[in-house]
């Protein structure tokens, strides 16, 4: 989003910074990877900006991609004699947060077994806004569109979900409410639902603050026997850790399952159908409501799209070409600036930060944060976080002008927004959730260090920058203490209304081709190109993609296939 408020001012300018870190963090999909998606290309995503791919607006991902991906059954539309209690629930909603309510409400543990124990999940809500001269929307095409339609007609709930997974929607909610349309405000209760094992919906935690500290410093790029084996020990702690803390909601907290309790909320919510607006992970969250509940779908956004249909393996090894797609834009972009510290050409740019990082490797750089010394892996991270976002870059160019000359303090600090780590050393659950979801959303990529150094020469070819390390850091699922409950799959949501999937063409964390391959998977998909860098469009970029997205927000009316934006 361009700008992010805390309703009534509850939160301090500082905590306001931490909680558009945890966003743009909330994006991530690094560890086991992808929970249910992947890339529609491996080798679609060079290291060189992406060519113009969005000249049919169609979905061009080969389809032997896709060959080995059955595709998701809808559920049926009933709901099971079972699940009634969980649907008549009445959710009472008491004020919180300076200027929203709070509620909670139950759904089970297994939905195959729901007499086997419930999980209480949190939600949150900006309720609509009253019309009046500051309701109408605020772009000029979206309201001539509204014209006929009423302002004061209530349109339901929208839900929202920023990614992961493990971003919690409440808390994005509380961030970024005041920032919606102002049209989209009047006509919705915004909601955010922390989806099972995130936030306050019964979190899943796996290691103490020291711990983390230990885990994000361990080298994801080992050059011998002694770094492969530290590497496999913090994996086996991370997930013995996960194992011990969080029990039998470890087995639970899949992509499949936080849809089923998006559908018992929308129940509880009143609403006949599900509106949502997801990003980045949140848009297979979404995908897979669409798919199991194809005849409730409302009006659905889904914004850096994943693609549901590819395996772990393909998508970790394009998900690094998409970072190296970004970073090339960033090294472009550098080489014009005066204050660039790695050169005058994209090459210079590129060459000096394999040497710059690979120094880090082999001697971490001392920082202000006491007792904190900057890895390799930290700086590794710390470039990859800046490249979610564009207006990161210049605060990538001074950590790295502070790195050339032996400090490592801001790379370390982008590697701590990454991971979301707090002043005090504390760390949110977004690491935890995001590792048991896609833990449990595919089968590992890799089972041992074998299988990643056989890997790294082709996650290299189509990222020389991130490949080795990005190979590295899908391990973690190899050790992970519940087998998987999820396989690549299409998802086709036959019969549903229309479904907005938007692609970025240079977007780091979830490439181009995704948006293309899930718009075509999706019976009623319609593809909007955003030509530009960062991760994400809606409400970010582009006046051209807000007004399309706010028009079917507000009217139903979809955007024509193939509808391509720019700045």
């Amino acid at each position: 989003m361009r700008a992010f408020e805390r309703a009534q001012a509850r939160a301090s300018a500082r905590a306001l910074v931490r909680a558009r870190a945890r966003v743009l963090a909330a994006a991530l999909v690094v560890v086991g990877l992808l929970a249910g998606g992947c890339s529609a290309d491996p080798a679609g995503a060079p290291a060189a900006p992406s060519p113009d791919p969005a000249a049919s607006g169609t979905s061009s991902a080969p389809t032997a991609a896709r060959a080995g991906a059955t595709p998701l059954e809808p559920l049926p539309a009933a709901v099971p004699a079972a699940l009634a209690p969980y649907y008549a629930q009445r959710p009472v909603w008491q004020p919180c947060d300076s200027g929203f309510e709070c509620t909670t409400f139950r759904v089970p543990l297994d939905y195959d077994h729901p007499g086997d124990g419930d999980l209480t999940l949190a939600a949150a809500r900006a309720a609509a806004e009253p019309a009046g001269p500051g309701s109408a929307s605020s772009d000029p095409s979206a309201s001539a569109s509204a014209a006929s339609a009423s302002q004061d007609t209530r349109l339901g709930s929208l839900l929202l979900n920023p990614g992961g997974p493990g971003g919690s929607a409440i808390e994005y909610l509380e961030a970024a409410a005041r920032t919606y349309d102002h049209g989209v405000r009047a006509r919705y209760d915004l909601v955010g639902l922390d989806p099972r094992g995130v936030g306050r919906s019964s979190p899943v935690s796996c290691l103490s603050g020291d711990r983390m500290d230990a885990y994000t410093a361990v080298g994801l790029a080992p050059g011998d026997q002694g770094g492969v084996d530290a590497l496999v020990a913090a994996d086996k702690e991370f997930a013995e850790g996960c194992r011990t803390r969080a029990g039998a909601a470890l087995g639970h907290l899949s992509t499949v399952e936080a849809a089923r309790d998006m559908d018992v909320l929308r129940a509880l919510l009143g609403d006949e159908k599900l509106n949502f607006v997801g990003k980045s992970y949140g848009t297979f969250l979404g995908a897979t409501y669409a798919g199991l509940f194809p005849s409730r779908v409302g009006r659905l956004v889904l914004d850096g799209a994943m693609d549901p249909a590819l395996d772990s393996v393909t998508g970790n090894r394009t998900q690094a070409g998409g970072f190296e797609t970004a970073w090339a834009a960033f090294a472009q972009d550098c080489a014009k600036r005066e204050d660039c510290p790695l050169g005058r050409t994209e090459q210079q740019v590129g060459d000096r930060l394999t040497a710059l990082l690979g120094g880090v490797r082999t001697a971490a750089l001392p920082t202000t944060d006491a007792g904190r010394r900057l890895t390799g892996s930290q700086a590794t991270t710390g470039v990859i976080q800046a490249m979610y976002a564009d207006f990161l870059w210049p605060k990538l160019r001074a950590a790295l002008t502070e790195a050339e000359a032996g400090d490592g303090t801001g790379l370390l600090k982008l590697s701590d927004d990454y991971y979301g780590r707090e002043p005090d050393g504390s760390y949110p659950n977004l690491m935890f959730a995001n590792t048991a979801v896609n833990c449990l959303d595919l089968p590992a990529p890799f089972h041992g260090p074998e299988d990643v150094q056989r890997a790294v020469p082709e996650f290299e070819r189509v990222s020389p920058h991130f490949g080795r390390d990005m190979a590295w850091m899908a391990l973690t699922c190899a050790y992970w203490p519940v087998r998987a409950t999820g396989a690549a799959h299409t998802v086709r949501a036959a019969g549903a209304a229309p479904i907005v999937v938007i692609g970025t063409t240079r977007d780091p964390a979830t490439p181009y081709a995704w948006a293309q391959s899930l718009a075509g998977q999706l019976e009623s998909g319609r593809l909007i190109t955003f030509d530009g860098d960062g991760h994400t469009a809606y409400g970010r970029h582009s006046t051209c993609v807000d007004g399309a997205v706010n028009r079917f927000l507000l009217t139903g009316e979809a955007p024509e296939q193939g509808k391509r934006c720019e700045r």
